[in-house]
Order: C-alpha cells, then structure tokens, then sequence
C-alpha cells in the first residue's frame, strides 16, 4: 500500500456543513483537490481515477455527471482535426 499523507483542514462551521457529514466532507474534499489538479494538467486523467478509486470510463462519468466543465479529452484544434481525419479514413476503408 502507498505512503499515506493526512492533511487538516480548518473550516468555518457553516462552510463546513455545505460538505456534509464527516465521511461526506472527506469525499467530496478528496475529489475537489483531485479535480483541480487534473483540471490544472498535473496528475492524468488514469492518476485522477485512480486517486478516486474509480475505472477511467468511471472518472470520465464523473466528469459529465458534475457538470463541472472539465473535459476528459482536451485536444488542440489541429489534434482534433487529425482525429476527425482518422475516424473518417476508417469509414472509407471499412465499406
């Protein structure tokens, strides 16, 4: 089992309950930290999951299900365009 870090957060009260019970709290703050950092493109979207305790089409249904506006897939213009190329090339060649 990794190394293991605990960290104390101190909360005003009423910000506090906004999490919920303790257990929820721990939760809710766990997957907050790990959203941003894989928002901010330090940790995968495979590390993001894995942190979570979820599959990857587990975080991916995360991501959609709390509208956060996090996309899974971030490609640039030009990457995405490939893409498109690719799958299209596909359909030509497998009919």
């Amino acid at each position: 089992m990794a190394d293991m870090f605990n960290l104390q957060i101190t909360l005003p009260d009423d910000f506090a309950t906004l999490l919920g019970a303790p257990t929820q709290a721990n939760a809710a703050v766990k997957e907050y930290i790990v959203l941003g950092l894989f928002q901010e493109d330090r940790i995968s979207g495979g590390k993001a999951a894995e942190f979570l305790g979820l599959t990857r089409l587990g975080f991916v249904t995360l991501l959609a299900r709390k509208r956060k506006g996090i996309p899974y897939f971030r490609l640039t213009s030009d990457e995405w365009a490939k893409e498109v190329a690719i799958v299209k090339a596909w359909g030509v060649s497998s009919a």
